[in-house]
Formats: structure tokens, C-alpha cells, sequence
């Protein structure tokens, strides 16, 4: 008997409903991301030969330049409650959408009673000069340890973890700003702590 041939059939595969998806996971992800914004202020690091990645979580930088002091607090989560906190210590009330635009500020250098002000402000606003003139650190009125003290906090109860600290320091600061702010994590009892340079090629 002669053998019966099967008919072939096309190979094709119909892409539509896999392409779809990807647009979808794509759009999802570009709406959902949150873009890296400019920091108010630029610093020349010194050079290490050493080298270690600053961690991207449950950390926070200190950048010092031009006798400034700016913070920036890793988490949106942990912002908005560093928020929370020092609204209780200066008894001073934020809204939810105040605390929703803080959260999303990685850096900032303001006095405490200029920060509803900053909140409101555009992200261009706030990066205008004389905007942003740095974070208290006198004896009278030392802002930044009450900002290092609540992030802290605010870091241990929503992540269960010590925040690791960094300082960023300008190459060509003068030493009585770094002091101050060793100064305030010392005082925390916080005595290891990273400092962020620029990566130099070890010397033969």
C-alpha cells in the first residue's frame, strides 16, 4: 500500500500576543521608575586607590563642599518617616502629599524652617542657586544630627536594620566643616562610616 503523506504545516509563530507584553512590562517600567535627580550641589572628590561600592540601600550620604551640608537618605519609604519624625521632635504638622514629595527628593540642604517651602517648590525651583543654603550644624541649632538621628529610626523600624553611613566631601574642603559632621555621628556613637572617593590607579 502506498504510504499516506501528511500534509506540512507552517512553522510560523505568531508573535502578537508576546510582543504586547513586552510593550506592557516596558511602559509599566518607564512609568513606574523614579529618575536619578542632579545633586544641588557638585563635588570634587579626593582619590583612593581603595575600592568599595557605597550600598544602594539603608544608607545614607553626608555631602560636604563650599561649608555646606546636604543629606540624602536612600528609600522613599524611609524618607517619608525621617519626615514624620522630625515633624514630632519641631512639632510641626506635614500633609500626606508634603510627605509623598519629600520622599522623592534624594538630596536636600535646607534649614527645617524653610522645608515646607522647599517641598512646594519645583524640582528646577529648588536647584536654583541660593536656594538650598545647607543644613544647620552650629552647637545652637544642630539640625543635621536631629536629621542623622531620625533617619536612623526611621531606618531600624521599616527595614529592621542600622543605616550604614558615607560622607562625600568636596577634595578642597576645610577640615573644621568635616569635623563638625564626624562630630555628629561620633556623638550618635556612630564611629564606622565610609568616605566616597574617586577611584585612582594603584602606583607600581
Amino acid at each position: 500500500m502506498p504510504r499516506i503523506k501528511v500534509k506540512r504545516t507552517s512553522t510560523v509563530t505568531d508573535m502578537t500576543a508576546m510582543c504586547d507584553v513586552a510593550s506592557l512590562l516596558l511602559t509599566f517600567f518607564i512609568l513606574t521608575a523614579t529618575a536619578r535627580q542632579p545633586e544641588p550641589l557638585a563635588v570634587s572628590t579626593p582619590s583612593s586607590t581603595y575600592e568599595f561600592k557605597v550600598p544602594a540601600e539603608n544608607n545614607a550620604i553626608l555631602t560636604i563642599g563650599q561649608g555646606k551640608v546636604f543629606f540624602e537618605v536612600a528609600g522613599n519609604k524611609v524618607r517619608a518617616r525621617t519626615l514624620e519624625l522630625m515633624g514630632e521632635q519641631y512639632s510641626v504638622k506635614f500633609t500626606p502629599d508634603e510627605i509623598q514629595r519629600f520622599s522623592v527628593i534624594s538630596t536636600f540642604g535646607v534649614p527645617f524652617a524653610n522645608l515646607k517651602g522647599f517641598i512646594a517648590m519645583g524640582g528646577s525651583d529648588r536647584m536654583k542657586p541660593g536656594v538650598q543654603t545647607g543644613i544647620p550644624t552650629d552647637s545652637t541649632d544642630n539640625q543635621l544630627n536631629s536629621w542623622v538621628l531620625n533617619a536612623r529610626k526611621a531606618t531600624k523600624e521599616i527595614n529592621n536594620q542600622d543605616m550604614r553611613l558615607s560622607i562625600k566631601g568636596d577634595a578642597k574642603e576645610e577640615y573644621p566643616v568635616v569635623k563638625k559632621v564626624v562630630d555628629v555621628l561620633q556623638k550618635q556613637g556612630v564611629n564606622k562610616f565610609l568616605l566616597v572617593t574617586n577611584s585612582e590607579a594603584k602606583k607600581k
